[in-house]
C-alpha cells in the first residue's frame, strides 16, 4: 500500500467508469468503507454505438488511466461489465497484465470480480437479471457460459429508449421487480448485471432472500478492497457484502438521512 493520504489512510482506489454512467460513483460511495478513498475518471469514446464504445473503453484504457496523473493508487476498478462481452478474454487479460506491470498496481474488472464472487459462493447454476439490449444480452449470456456458469433463467428489464440512456436511467425499483420475477427454482445465486443499473436497494431488500444476490458494483468494491489489502476471496469475507451488513448503515444514512 502506498503512503496514506489524509482522507484515505486505508488506501485509494481509482475507478474507471463509462462516460454517461450515473450509478457507479454513488454506489461506490456507499459501498466503500471509511478510510478508503476513491478517485474517478471517465471512459470516453466518440464511437457512434454503445457496442463500439464498449470495445473502445478497453482499447483506450491506458489513456483513461492517464487522467489519474501521479496519484498514488493502490488499485484500479474497471467499472464496465459490458466491455467484457465484446472483447476477446485472452486479449483483455494481456491488456490488463501489461497495465499492471507498467503501472505497478492491480486492475480489477467488474466481470472478473463477479466471477470471483460466484466462485467463492460455489454457485454455478445462476439466474441473471439483464438490463441490456438484444445484442449485448445475447453476448452476455454467451460470455458467462464460457466462464463456466450455467444460466438457468434470465429476467430482462425493459428500458426506456426515450431516456438519456437505456440502462443508466433505470431505477432500483426495476431491479427489485426483476429479482422478484426470477424466482429461485434450480438456482444457486442471482447476478444482476450492469454497473449502470442501480441495485443496492434491491440487494438490501433481498438480504433475507434464500439465495445470494450479487451485482457488478458490489463485487467490484469487495474484490478491489481485497486487492488493496493483498487478500484472497473467500465465502466468509463475501458474506457481509451479500447480506448488507458491511454497507447497509451507509446506505440508509445516504438515502434516508
Amino acid at each position: 500500500m502506498t503512503k496514506a493520504l489524509e482522507y484515505a489512510p486505508s488506501g485509494i482506489l481509482g475507478v474507471l467508469t463509462p462516460q454517461a454512467n450515473t450509478t457507479v460513483e454513488p454506489e461506490f460511495g456507499i459501498l466503500l468503507p471509511p478510510g478508503t478513498g476513491m478517485i474517478a475518471a471517465r471512459l470516453t469514446s466518440d464511437r457512434p454505438t454503445i457496442d463500439e464504445r464498449l470495445v473502445d473503453y478497453v482499447e483506450s484504457m491506458e489513456r483513461s488511466l492517464d487522467q489519474f496523473a501521479n496519484v498514488p493508487l493502490d488499485a484500479v476498478a474497471f467499472a464496465c461489465t459490458g466491455a467484457a462481452y465484446l472483447v476477446d478474454p485472452a486479449e483483455e487479460d494481456r491488456h490488463l497484465a501489461k497495465i499492471e506491470t507498467g503501472r505497478g498496481y492491480p486492475v480489477v474488472t467488474a466481470a472478473n470480480a463477479l466471477c470471483d464472487a460466484l466462485e467463492s459462493l460455489g454457485a454455478r447454476h445462476i439466474g441473471i437479471v439483464s438490463p441490456y439490449g438484444d445484442l449485448l444480452h445475447e453476448n452476455a449470456l454467451e460470455y458467462w457460459e464460457k466462464r463456466g456458469l450455467i444460466i438457468v433463467r434470465a429476467e430482462r428489464i425493459a428500458s426506456d429508449d426515450a431516456a438519456f440512456h437505456p440502462i443508466y436511467s433505470l431505477g432500483g425499483d426495476a431491479s427489485g421487480r426483476a429479482l422478484e420475477a426470477i424466482g429461485t427454482d434450480g438456482l444457486e445465486a442471482i447476478a444482476m448485471l450492469g454497473t449502470g443499473l442501480p441495485t443496492l436497494p434491491a440487494i438490501l431488500r433481498a438480504s433475507a432472500h434464500p439465495l445470494p444476490v450479487v451485482s457488478p458494483n458490489l463485487c467490484l468494491v469487495w474484490r478491489s478492497l481485497l486487492a488493496i489489502r493483498g487478500e484472497v476471496p473467500t465465502a466468509e469475507g463475501l458474506a457481509p457484502w451479500v447480506n448488507g451488513s458491511a454497507w447497509s448503515g451507509r446506505f440508509r444514512a445516504r438515502i434516508d438521512p
